[in-house]
């Protein structure tokens, strides 16, 4: 299994940036998906969410700013990163449970800039 997250970047606060994560050696439209970031100094949190049938969930300090969703298709996650905040850098994880064993994408630095 391996997970390839890019997109990271360096913006400004109030600007976007969209991560991907291209994943291989799974059945990906069954697994759930999730986004994690970590912060320095911080614990990693689950920042969003989707089911294999497209439900979304969000942690509350994103809601209305990301979005995350999924192409089957291509095997690949993503994450849409709207109205960023300088708080939300951070270190982000693509992540899935598969076959009792969680795998981790390489993670990509988001840095906002106040």
């Amino acid at each position: 299994v391996q997970l390839q997250a890019f997109g990271g970047g360096l913006v400004q606060a109030g600007g976007f940036l969209r991560l991907s994560c291209a994943a291989s050696g799974i059945i990906f439209g069954i697994n759930v998906m999730n986004w994690y970031r970590q912060a320095p100094g911080k614990q990693r949190e689950l920042v969003a969410l989707i089911t294999g049938g497209g439900s979304t969930n969000y942690v509350d300090s994103v809601k209305g700013r990301f979005t995350i969703s999924r192409d089957n298709a291509k095997n690949t996650l993503y994450l849409q990163m709207n109205s960023l905040k300088p708080e939300d850098t951070a270190v982000y994880y693509c992540h899935v449970r598969w076959q009792l064993v969680n795998y981790w994408g390489q993670g990509t630095q988001v840095t906002v800039s106040s």
